[in-house]
């Protein structure tokens, strides 16, 4: 157990940093310093205590990322409560059954999501309060001290603290390390939503790290205060909740609110508003980039031939960086990728480039952090080291270093279970604390985790060869005319379900028949490339893109079988 405790961690850095701003939201300009977050977090205190919801209980939050939803998510948690974000993507009966399933005594929900919900499917939920303004929006039948207190709390605040609110009334609550403080329900890419219980350790674990972690280029801290994160990732998801959020309250950073994940336009120019210190990112924005921003530049026109050109490219790699660099602000000092695998392509350039790029490992089940390293010593296609102190990594198997075999964590960040689901938990949870994570990867001498994809979409050949689906697709999606795909086994034949880039296409003036003949031209040139046992028989064009979790992993399990 750490001796550092973040409820504690809080309380002084909402003292320390009263007097700086700690949440914008971008769109509506509106913005609160720690005092005046720490103010708003009081009167929510007042109105669980008055409306009788004890330490322990569970407050469900759903909606767009914005101040209010930040506020009611630390007044949870520094008063005692668990609190239960719910994805905002999740379909209203999903929703409905998470409240249920937690236990949830009230719910603060974003503007218009009540209207979906239907009170009766949630027998054990007392009230809901609106985003907008703390209002109540619903009380069950005959339970009406809810819209009491909420009707006079701005009364109640005024005679708790009638010479105002000050730095001396910021205090919270006593929370034990021990206690769980958080129950996040996966978003699932196998299809079972399951209630993770993280507790008061857990973040902290995640917490210690992050405002430790020092850029070995300036002996400078990373997180600081002052320090600016623009959050564009769901906050009800782990690991944008964590570094875009937590991280900086504990430092006296800055937190800018994007809503959701906006258009590339959008994300461009609030990148070049907030100037970003520190970005929190999946995959698929770094990709993006890549392909339509850099691999246009390196493909035609006179950079092409000059990159061709040894003493050049030095030159225009430093061009190609400067350029990304400013796209994103021009103050990043790390890009943070996790969330899913990240195109090996892609990722090789940014390196190559030297572009800050490092890519870490985690799960909601650790809070999420599990393994992290520094841009300068990060080794290409792992996701660094386990996190010293805090976390351990083994790999089940007879040769860890070139066998791949199960990924086993344990550490300060590894969860107390899956609320009421003992049979789930204990399939995961080894009794002397090792958590298996369902992923299977190897490691070197030096430590570093090399991910090869899941055990369970693992492909077992009839002649005993592993097949890693995630790394065949990876070759794939760097091939012409593809915006992503799936390898699957259909009777025995390992089929590519492949998503056209349309868009492209119809850039470069390409009709179906070309682009159905690019596609096999594909598949040909992918056989030429993997080992003879991981080579596609058989190919099917999709007419949509593939559905996603909210971090933008695809719904495999969706496509498995037919």
């Amino acid at each position: 157990m750490l001796k550092d405790n973040l409820i504690k961690m809080y309380e002084a850095s909402f003292r320390e940093h009263h007097a700086r701003t700690v949440l914008t939201d971008y769109f509506s300009k509106e913005s609160l310093t720690y005092l005046q977050m720490a103010e708003k977090i009081a009167k929510l205190h007042i109105l669980l205590e008055q409306t009788g919801i004890k330490p322990g209980d569970k407050v469900a939050l759903i909606g767009r990322n914005n101040v209010n939803w930040c506020v009611a998510y630390i007044a949870s948690i520094t008063y005692g409560a668990v609190i239960v974000p719910i994805l905002q993507d999740f379909n209203p009966v999903a929703v409905e059954n998470i409240i249920t399933h937690s236990e949830s005594r009230i719910l603060f929900a974003g503007e218009n999501f009540w209207q979906q919900y239907d009170a009766d499917r949630m027998p054990l939920l007392e009230a809901t309060f609106t985003l907008v303004d703390f209002s109540i929006q619903y009380q069950r039948e005959n339970v009406t001290i809810f819209g009491e207190v909420s009707e006079k709390l701005d009364t109640l605040f005024a005679e708790k603290y009638p010479a105002g609110f000050g730095v001396e009334d910021i205090k919270f609550a006593d929370v034990p390390n021990e206690n769980m403080i958080l129950l996040n329900y996966t978003s699932g890419t196998t299809g079972s939503s399951k209630g993770v219980m993280l507790s008061v350790n857990n973040l902290t674990g995640n917490m210690v790290f992050a405002r430790d972690m020092i850029n070995p280029l300036t002996g400078e801290k990373y997180f600081y205060p002052g320090g600016r994160s623009l959050s564009f990732l769901p906050l009800a998801h782990a690991y944008g909740c964590a570094f875009d959020f937590l991280a900086q309250l504990v430092v006296g950073g800055h937190i800018t609110l994007l809503g959701k994940m906006p258009s590339p336009k959008i994300l461009v120019d609030a990148m070049q508003n907030v100037k970003p210190t520190v970005i929190c990112s999946v995959p698929l924005v770094l990709e993006k980039v890549y392909r339509k921003m850099i691999l246009p530049m390196l493909e035609k026109g006179p950079m092409s031939i000059a990159m061709k050109i040894p003493l050049l490219n030095t030159a225009l790699y430093t061009i190609i960086r400067s350029k990304l660099m400013a796209s994103f602000g021009g103050e990043t000092q790390i890009f943070i990728v996790g969330g899913a695998p990240m195109n090996q392509e892609t990722e090789a350039f940014l390196r190559k480039i030297n572009f800050p790029l490092t890519i870490g490992y985690g799960m909601t089940e650790c809070a999420p952090l599990i393994s992290f390293e520094h841009p300068i010593y990060f080794k290409n296609s792992s996701c660094g080291k386990s996190l010293p102190g805090i976390m351990d990594i083994k790999i089940v198997s007879p040769d860890p270093q070139n066998i791949a075999g199960e990924i086993l964590v344990k550490g300060e960040n590894v969860m107390m279970g899956y609320y009421k689901n003992e049979e789930a938990t204990k399939a995961v949870l080894l009794e002397d604390g090792w958590l298996r994570t369902g992923d299977m990867g190897v490691m070197d001498a030096e430590g570093n985790l090399f991910i090869r994809g899941r055990c369970k979409t693992m492909i077992l050949t009839a002649n005993g060869q592993n097949i890693y689906p995630e790394e065949i697709e990876d070759k794939l999606n760097n091939l012409p005319m593809v915006l992503e795909s799936l390898i699957v086994e259909r009777s025995g034949v390992l089929t590519a379900l492949i998503v056209p880039d349309e868009d492209q296409a119809k850039v470069e003036g390409i009709g179906k028949d070309e682009l159905k003949a690019i596609i096999e031209d594909n598949i040909k040139k992918l056989n030429t490339m993997v080992n003879s046992y991981e080579k596609v028989g058989k190919y099917e064009i999709m007419e949509h893109e593939f559905e996603k979790t909210p971090k933008r992993s695809i719904k495999r399990y969706l496509y498995q079988a037919k």
